[in-house]
């Protein structure tokens, strides 16, 4: 392809850019006409893809880390051939219902990898898509799974702390096949980068193990040049400096922060039109012959398309891929759960919650090579290894990642893993620390990914560590997360079943498991095959006769399901009628019908909660509790079971309250 042909096919995403952004009067232009020459140069002689089937699963992916220039991404579609983004989308970005949302967003149209946005986030969603790549075809063959994963990355990304976790790992892990592309514009909206930075980037990415080049990003032989160089490493992932000018083709405005987050205007998109000698003045009107261009570089990969579909009705291991792929959890692995209860409902073993998932754990990863674990270097805090699991960093056949101290980009990095297909992803931490996390699990809740966070530790009962690592807000905050589940379980057998639940969410929503640092009785006896968690919440202690009038029901989570049981028998020794509820997920209780929620609640005289944290998530429920324990403070310092009776969070305090509230009706 020669010279000229290459600007004028980058031209046409300058064009559709400028263009999708000044009718939208909205957007960030810049990164679109700066990043156009090495797209080009990317999509017409790099990325192997296949517009007619998007979810091919050997295509290479292409993560825009640096989602504000969404409208480079939303170009390449169109120009490629992607269905869902016809011209029409384009002219329509930015508006209410139109596939071209601000951001990219996963979901909304196929051929949009992820959900970016959030500086560097991309980024390590791409160091995950890297793993899950690196571990499948070492389990399925390269005939299968060989392909590479390229993201753009912006200043923006790089200034974000998530870049430097997430780069250490990818470096530390040898992912050879990731490819970085970096806009280095030297423009952030404020002004120049040297504002805020003068940091050498280079030797940052050099530092951290991974192969360093640069080139003129618009020299188009250079860009060629660099990424054929980064597509021969055998032993790290690779950073490509692309020095580029911010909204290239702008008489006035190229080179300067004004193209970054605002449309040109029409005078200076008419001098543009005439600077790139674009002869046609009609918005978003590409030639005939240039387009054609363009859907022969969508077609370019039509042959290793073809052939390796050939090889994929063929393989001896089709269905297990597939069914690894869609994300189905096996016949197999259902049935571990019901083993599980079984066993637990006849020894009634009394430890903590973290423990008994690390006992689900053992269970369940011998029949779900597809559980891709780790945590945040709190291994043994968290028990989220498997008693066989080996680690992945050892041997990429392994299923176990170390991330380090790296919340963040753990989080992210499993969204990546989730997204890009074959894996399950779940990863430790404390639940304190999960603020850390946050982003990414929003981001997480945002895309209907399946990703499951183990946070461990989950109240007051951390005991020494202090108000530092005790939680006593993150249940609530967490809970306020639109589609994440969140699990806070009271014993084994509850958390067997949150753990089927997170892993039969298959692609729709990501979950929490909030587990206890203390040991917990067994308080389910059953072992039926019903998942009573899946309603949220679920009668567990019926009052003692049923016939007459219920004086009481106590609605907890957790490690105070205990205190309710507790409370019941001490209140029905006194001839009360009192009701236990456990609620392991407010949110799927909330979203039951009236009549169930009704049933499970009873016709009661007095409605109370205890939960060790802030009482927010039970006095939102439909139901409001007449006498809701918690903490309304931060915590203390002290053994747990002190803490615990400084902060009322006890046995003694629930019967107290209810009995003074009887009195008072």
């Amino acid at each position: 392809m020669s010279e000229s042909l290459n600007k004028k096919m980058a031209d046409c995403i300058r064009i559709l850019s400028m263009d999708a952004v000044q009718q939208a009067n909205s957007g960030h232009p810049g990164l679109p006409m700066g990043m156009a020459d090495v797209t080009t140069v990317l999509y017409s002689k790099f990325i192997n893809h296949y517009p007619l089937d998007p979810e091919w699963v050997n295509r290479d992916r292409f993560v825009l880390s640096a989602g504000h220039g969404s409208a480079l991404l939303y170009s390449l579609l169109h120009l490629t051939g992607y269905e869902d983004f016809s011209l029409q989308q384009l002219q329509q970005f930015r508006q209410l219902n139109s596939l071209t949302a601000g951001h990219p967003e996963y979901g909304h149209g196929r051929g949009v990898e992820t959900t970016t946005g959030p500086l560097g986030q991309g980024f390590a969603n791409a160091v995950g898509m890297a793993i899950a790549e690196k571990k499948l075809q070492i389990e399925f063959g390269e005939e299968l799974i060989n392909h590479r994963t390229y993201t753009i990355m912006g200043d923006g990304c790089l200034m974000e702390g998530i870049s430097y976790e997430a780069a250490a790992l990818a470096g530390h892990y040898k992912l050879n096949k990731l490819i970085a592309l970096w806009d280095d514009n030297q423009i952030t909206i404020d002004g120049s980068v040297s504002l805020s930075s003068s940091e050498n980037i280079l030797m940052r990415f050099e530092a951290a193990g991974w192969q360093v080049l640069s080139c003129d990003g618009h020299n188009f032989q250079e860009i060629e040049k660099a990424i054929t160089t980064a597509q021969q490493s055998t032993d790290k992932p690779v950073f490509i400096a692309c020095k580029t000018i911010i909204g290239k083709g702008s008489p006035n405005k190229a080179g300067t922060s004004a193209t970054h987050g605002a449309p040109l205007g029409n005078e200076e998109i008419a001098l543009t039109r005439q600077n790139l000698g674009w002869e046609s003045q009609v918005p978003f009107e590409i030639p005939p012959e240039l387009m054609d261009e363009w859907h022969k570089v969508g077609q370019r990969s039509f042959e290793d398309y073809q052939q390796w579909k050939q090889i994929y009705n063929a393989h001896s291991q089709k269905e297990e891929f597939a069914r690894r792929i869609s994300g189905k959890l096996s016949h197999e692995a259902d049935a571990v759960f019901q083993q599980i209860k079984k066993q637990i409902s006849t020894e009634k073993p009394k430890m903590a919650t973290r423990q008994s998932s690390q006992y689900v754990l053992n269970h369940i990863l011998p029949k779900m090579p597809e559980l891709l674990g780790g945590s945040a270097d709190l291994t043994g805090s968290n028990l989220t290894r498997g008693s066989e699991q080996v680690n992945f960093v050892e041997d990429v056949r392994g299923s176990y990642i170390h991330y380090g101290i790296r919340e963040h980009s753990m989080a992210a990095i499993m969204n990546g893993i989730a997204l890009h297909g074959g894996y399950t992803p779940y990863g430790g931490t404390f639940l304190v620390f999960s603020d850390y996390c946050r982003p990414a699990m929003r981001l997480a809740a945002l895309m209907n990914v399946r990703v499951i966070y183990v946070m461990t530790h989950d109240s007051i009962g951390v005991g020494e560590d202090g108000p530092t690592h005790q939680p006593v807000e993150t249940m609530t905050a967490l809970r306020c997360i639109p589609n994440l589940l969140v699990f806070r379980p009271c014993d084994t057998i509850e958390t067997a079943e949150c753990w089927q639940l997170s892993l039969q969410n298959q692609g729709s929503k990501a979950s929490v498991l909030a587990l206890s640092r203390q040991g917990l009785p067994t308080l389910r006896s059953d072992a039926t095959e019903q998942n009573s968690c899946r309603y949220g919440g679920y009668i567990l202690r019926y009052e003692q006769t049923t016939n007459q009038k219920l004086h009481a029901t106590i609605l907890a989570s957790g490690s105070e399901v205990s205190n309710a049981v507790e409370a019941q028998e001490e209140l029905q020794k006194k001839g009360l009628n009192i009701r236990v509820v456990s609620v392991p997920c407010i949110d799927l209780f909330s979203a039951q019908t009236s009549k169930y929620r009704k049933e499970v609640i009873g016709d009661y005289e007095i409605l109370a909660s205890i939960e060790a944290g802030l009482t927010q998530s039970w006095q939102a429920l439909r139901e409001r509790p007449d006498i809701s324990i918690g903490i309304e403070s931060f915590g203390a310092s002290a053994p747990g079971n002190q803490v615990f009776e400084k902060f009322g969070i006890t046995t003694k305090n629930l019967v107290e309250q209810i009995e003074q509230k009887l009195c008072k009706n």
